[in-house]
């Protein structure tokens, strides 16, 4: 199904969203379909109810920054929609203050604080690095909280 037509079954079910307004977007790095839909499927089972990004580059991305009260497509490996996200919460941290329970709530691996740290900072060097900008421990990671609002 297109990202309209979900959309629009969306609005249909939950007519108390009033706007129209919201964006779409795939977790993991592009064209890496197994993560992207492993990490669609995590959302959608409720499982991961967080994500991080690397701050410094949504500037440079042009990427639109997420904000609480947001609404977002998670669209899986072959940018099909999977489930409708609301963000709760999104709070900037440097890379090494991130907490036990932001790690927990991405609900990957081991879900533990260790194995976030040695996850994310391998992709946000590669990320980093697709820009040509310097990578450090203090970069502000930009660490959201989200419900699925419809699957």
């Amino acid at each position: 199904m297109d990202q309209t037509t979900y959309w629009k079954n969306f609005r249909s079910e939950h007519p108390e969203v009033i706007s129209d307004e919201h964006d779409a977007f795939t977790l993991g790095f592009e064209g890496d379909v197994k993560t992207n839909n492993e990490l669609a499927n995590l959302i959608k089972d409720g499982v991961k109810t967080g994500t991080s990004s690397a701050l410094d580059l949504y500037a440079l991305s042009g990427e639109k920054m997420p904000k609480a009260g947001d609404y977002i497509i998670i669209l899986d490996g072959q940018q099909q929609p999977v489930c409708i996200i609301l963000e709760l919460e999104v709070k900037s941290y440097p890379l090494m203050e991130v907490s036990d329970q932001h790690a927990y709530n991405e609900g990957e691996g081991p879900r533990t604080l260790e194995y976030w740290r040695q996850v994310h900072i391998d992709f946000f060097k590669k990320e980093y690095a697709a820009y040509n900008q310097p990578f450090n421990d203090n970069i502000p990671v930009l660490c959201e909280t989200f419900q699925v609002v419809y699957k």
